[in-house]
């Protein structure tokens, strides 16, 4: 009410008993608005004019409305709206959330101001509060801010959201308000939003605060029992372990729950007040703060963090739900297609483009030639037999269209080549689908199975014409021995040193007496002559000692014996030659033609399913699945591995084999 004069006002009884006919509710006549009153004017010699202005039914006020925007431009504003005694008044802020209709603002009416309607309650199937609404207990200090119920019809749900959480967060205390007959899911993900939401954004903002607010579930059930804990577990632990889940809180500084069931009475609100003055009374956290540092949090907040919200409509028949679930290896992408589309050999689909990954080399070459014709043509290195291991392994490979013929060479020339991308062929970045048997896998491997190529006829070669070790050698020597020879099969022991043969060590025979010997312990040449070695040939250590005169005489009947070991030698050790000419480019491409999922030599100290360190007698292989180092042993089995490239049986480990 305004009363404007110019002097002394006096007021007749008429005029009295007309500005008694006014009731309370004659003047509040609008609710949450400010309603206006006709000026009355009285004309009298010392009275000049009397104006009554609005007056707000509630005592609340709007703080923030439905849009974010901020309805009160000061600190002092916001203290002077209040009724706060000054803007330096130290004080606590209590808000209360949750969904629309349970109460929320009922709740607050009862909790801090007796039951009258400062914060507007309704009846109706609409909402009432929309928007923040801010009021102030003088008895308790505290701030109680009341706000707009989640899961109510909106258009902007993204927004609402936002600004309950930037209540959460200049919140000494928050009440979660739900009247249900069990906790609901929403109630657990928007708290754990709102401790996310905390630490990632709003308390940097803030200042680096350490704790977030105290929060009190309250919950009112009718036939259900409330939850409750035991002497062993709390009710907080069991929220925590179960309810919650993977969702943290951690940034709220306590978590309580009070339980209530009202069926037939009216609730009770008694153990929540108690709880209430608790916290407020708790300084060990968070202490109460002057009412501008309130507002100022506030304002940050809101300026930092507003703007248009992008909505997502609900979603109900999501093309997840009937879409195959296969994922591109590469980018992540989910197939387009049908499920179960593969019951109907139709392939994976998806329109978006993908991404390139080296272990997958996933590029796909096509003939630029057919390209600029309208055909998509898809090319791939050439993959020579081992027969022409030789030729490719010099020349370098080649591409080869079917249509156009050989359209590229890697050494066509001593130097100036080209790359294929840049002259013959375009790329494209292709899906890998999990399972799928492409051309793009399978040419990774290209390289790599001219090398197996190169690795079986160097073993071969080897196996054949290395030391008498060597599976021929041992084989072959002794039809072609001489006959005073020891057989091989006969020999277990150096007949000199008595040390027992390892299995793949070499045995040597002396030229002069025949037995078999270590190579330490015939490690001497000479001429046996009286055997029909000319040249310096392999003798033990006692037949090298042996006087001349004491050497058994020559016997020219061991000549053809002698003849046909001697053109044994030359056969074994020309096979040794080829081997180690073979082994010169395995040795050179073995690093680059390798597939890039192996793990490589250098890398690998042991084998990865035994554990075992190789080394001489502990030889390393690649399995085709996994790509990991594993010893013989370990890797015994064979299969193919279409996934990797490998249409036929190749080495796979033990612990791929179980997995398979």
């Amino acid at each position: 009410m305004d009363i404007r004069c110019s002097g002394p006002v006096q007021v007749s009884p008429a005029l009295m008993q007309s500005l008694d006919s006014f009731s309370a509710s004659d003047i509040n006549s609008e609710p949450r608005s400010m309603a206006s009153l006709q000026d009355i004017t009285v004309t009298s010699e010392k009275f000049t004019s009397l104006r009554l202005h609005s007056v707000s039914e509630s005592k609340s006020v709007l703080l923030l409305d439905g849009n974010e925007y901020l309805q009160v431009s000061s600190a002092e504003k916001f203290a002077s709206c209040l009724g706060c005694p000054n803007p330096s008044a130290k004080v606590k802020v209590v808000s209360i959330v949750g969904n629309s209709g349970d109460g929320k603002s009922y709740t607050m009416n009862k909790v801090f101001f007796q039951g009258e309607e400062v914060f507007q309650t309704s009846s109706e199937q609409t909402s009432c509060t929309m928007g923040v609404w801010a009021a102030f207990d003088p008895c308790l200090n505290v701030i109680a801010l009341d706000t707009e119920g989640l899961l109510g019809t909106t258009t902007r749900e993204g927004q609402r959201t936002r600004l309950l959480l930037k209540i959460l967060a200049v919140s000494d205390v928050v009440i979660y308000r739900t009247r249900a007959e069990r906790l609901h899911a929403d109630m657990f993900k928007f708290l754990g939003s709102a401790s996310q939401a905390f630490t990632n954004h709003f308390r940097a903002a803030l200042g680096n605060v350490n704790f977030g607010p105290a929060v009190v579930i309250f919950h009112e059930t009718c036939d259900t029992k409330p939850l409750k804990g035991s002497s062993n577990e709390s009710v907080e632990d069991i929220l925590r372990r179960f309810y919650f889940n993977q969702l943290k809180t951690d940034a709220f500084s306590s978590l309580r729950y009070i339980g209530t069931q009202t069926k037939g009475k009216t609730t009770d609100f008694s153990e929540l007040r108690r709880l209430l003055q608790d916290e407020l009374n708790n300084t060990s956290v968070r202490s109460a703060r002057q009412t501008d540092i309130v507002f100022r949090a506030l304002k940050v907040l809101n300026d930092k963090f507003s703007g248009e919200v992008t909505d997502p409509s609900p979603v109900y028949l999501s093309d997840e739900y009937f879409t195959c679930s296969s994922k591109c290896l590469s980018c992540g992408r989910r197939c387009e297609a049908s499920m179960g589309h593969q019951k109907d050999e139709q392939p994976h689909m998806c329109q978006e483009r993908c991404c390139f990954q080296a272990q997958y080399n996933n590029i796909l070459y096509t003939c630029k030639a057919c390209h600029t014709k309208g055909h998509q043509v898809v090319v791939t290195p050439s993959e020579p037999s081992w027969l022409d291991i030789a030729k490719h392994a010099w020349s370098g490979y080649t591409i080869n269209c079917p249509f156009c013929g050989e359209i590229y060479r890697s050494r066509q020339y001593w130097y100036g080549n080209k790359s294929p991308e840049d002259s013959v062929v375009r790329t494209e970045i292709t899906h890998v689908w999990p399972g799928s048997n492409t051309q793009n896998i399978n040419s990774q491997n290209t390289a790599q199975k001219v090398l197996d190529g190169i690795n079986f006829l160097s073993e071969a070669v080897a196996s054949v014409g290395s030391q008498p070790s060597r599976y021929l050698s041992s084989q072959m020597a002794d039809l072609i021995a001489p006959k005073y020879w020891r057989p091989n099969h006969e020999i277990h022991n150096c007949f000199l040193c008595k040390k027992t043969f390892a299995p793949a060590e070499a045995k040597h025979h002396c030229r002069s007496c025949g037995e078999g010997f270590c190579d330490e312990c015939s490690s001497f040449s000479r001429s046996v002559p009286e055997r029909g070695w000319i040249d310096k040939v392999r003798v033990c250590k006692s037949c090298y000692d042996i006087k001349k005169e004491t050497r058994v005489p020559y016997n020219p009947v061991d000549e053809v014996e002698v003849r046909a070991r001697k053109y044994g030698e030359v056969v074994v050790n020309t096979f040794s030659s080829v081997a180690s000419v073979l082994q010169y480019p395995k040795d050179l491409i073995k690093d680059s033609a390798r597939p890039t999922y192996w793990v490589p030599d250098h890398e690998a100290k042991t084998c990865a399913v035994c554990k075992e360190p190789f080394g001489p007698l502990l030889l390393l292989h690649h399995c085709r699945d996994c790509g990991q180092a594993v010893c013989h042993p370990c890797s015994p089995s064979q299969r193919r591995v279409p996934s990797r490239g490998w249409d036929t049986p190749v080495r796979v480990c033990n612990t791929c084999m179980k997995e398979d």
